[in-house]
């Protein structure tokens, strides 16, 4: 009896052990989560290299004072390696030099409260200095003393406003287009370009042709200075960035027969336009204006038309503008017809911007172009209305 409760004491703790052995895995089992079968974690994806920033380049500039004879002054790599008309410069923004000329003298008139004598004293000076020329001058001023002794204008607000719309009526009506007549293929239009060296000829010669060339015609450059070191390489530049073919011959060579054989090839091959380089200075004892007269009559030959004949004057010059115009003016003259029309450069830098009214007076040529600044976009039509507000900008 007490061996067989002895066994049954001894399987009961047996089982008991077992049980805690088999409760114990069970937990154990259940605290440690299935581990998934070892395989090798794909590698994330490397990000592709982000694209290089485009490097922005700095406006590049091109200096109107060129067209010296040594070549040094009008850079052509100033411009852009792709020539493209920026944005249109603007009077209003540009002409704070020439708006000087005046801004001084109107304020110290509309600080008087009346018109008197010095009042008009302040007029003239500061026509004068800003190159409006005398004849000019005293028109304007004896138009308004006689409006004031009328009574018409009795303020020195009235007479600023009087003067403004003077201005602005001198240089309205005017035509002043460029000159494109559409022909029969193989009949390029012609437009030469004279001046003196050092006015910015090659520049504006390069300017106008990107213009030209965005407009959507064809343009043939004709390097006619062949008096002037760098001219042709200059030229040639602004063909190669514009999109135009170019005529150029050797240094020193005779520049009519230069812009003969433009104009010929121009016209062998369709081309819309031909615009001509001319000397402004000689290295021989040959006179610069016969030799102008020679380079017209030259041009007005073959099957091209001359349709204009540019002066380009630097604005910085003044009055000696005036000079400049007659004479080439009388040296481009062919069968009646002479210069069409001016090119104004540099106003922007000049406190001289009354040289238009004496050009267009005195010498009864339209201002077609002017130049407010450096870069292809800064050669605009002239326009009188955005040029006499302007000068009265801050009055």
């Amino acid at each position: 009896m007490s061996s067989t409760i002895y066994l049954v004491l001894l399987a009961v703790v047996v089982a008991f052990g077992i049980g805690v052995v088999l409760w114990n895995r069970a937990r154990s089992a259940k605290s440690t989560p299935p581990q998934a079968p070892a395989t090798k974690a794909p590698s994330a994806p490397r990000p592709a290299p982000a694209p290089a920033a485009p490097v922005e380049q700095p406006p590049a500039t091109h200096d109107e004072t060129g067209d010296d004879e040594t070549g040094d002054d009008e850079t052509a790599d100033d411009e852009p390696a792709s020539v493209e008309v920026l944005e249109r410069a603007t009077f209003r923004t540009r002409m704070s030099k020439a708006r000087g000329a005046f801004t001084g003298a109107f304020l110290g008139i509309r600080g008087r409260g009346g018109i008197t004598q010095e009042t008009w004293d302040d007029l003239e000076e500061s026509l004068l200095r800003a190159d409006v020329g005398v004849r000019v001058t005293d028109e304007l001023l004896s138009g308004l003393k006689a409006r004031v002794k009328s009574k018409e204008i009795t303020d020195p607000d009235g007479l600023l406003a009087a003067l403004q719309a003077e201005m602005r009526g001198r240089l309205e009506g005017t035509e002043r287009s460029l000159t494109f007549e559409p022909g029969a293929a193989g009949s390029p239009n012609v437009w030469l370009f004279v001046g003196v060296n050092g006015v910015g000829k090659t520049t504006t010669i390069g300017k106008v042709s990107a213009q030209q060339r965005a407009e959507g015609r064809t343009v043939l450059m004709a390097a006619g200075d062949t008096f002037r070191a760098a001219a042709a390489e200059q030229l040639t530049t602004w063909a190669e960035r514009s999109g135009a073919e170019i005529v150029r011959g050797n240094e020193g060579g005779d520049p009519s027969a230069v812009i003969f054989d433009a104009i010929e090839s121009a016209s062998a091959r369709n081309i819309d336009l031909v615009l001509a380089d001319t000397a402004g200075r000689l290295h021989t004892k040959t006179n610069l204006m016969d030799e102008l007269r020679k380079v017209r009559r030259v041009a007005a030959k073959g099957d091209g038309r001359v349709t204009e004949v540019l002066l380009v004057i630097d604005a910085t010059t003044g009055q000696n503008g005036l000079t400049q115009a007659r004479e080439f003016g009388d040296a481009g003259r062919v069968d009646g017809i002479g210069v069409t029309g001016v090119v104004l450069t540099k106003l922007d830098g000049s406190a001289k911007g009354g040289i238009v009214f004496a050009i267009e007076t005195e010498l009864g040529l339209p201002v077609k172009l002017v130049g407010l600044g450096e870069t292809i976009g800064d050669l605009v039509p002239f326009e009188p209305a955005e040029f006499i507000d302007a000068l009265f900008q801050e009055v």
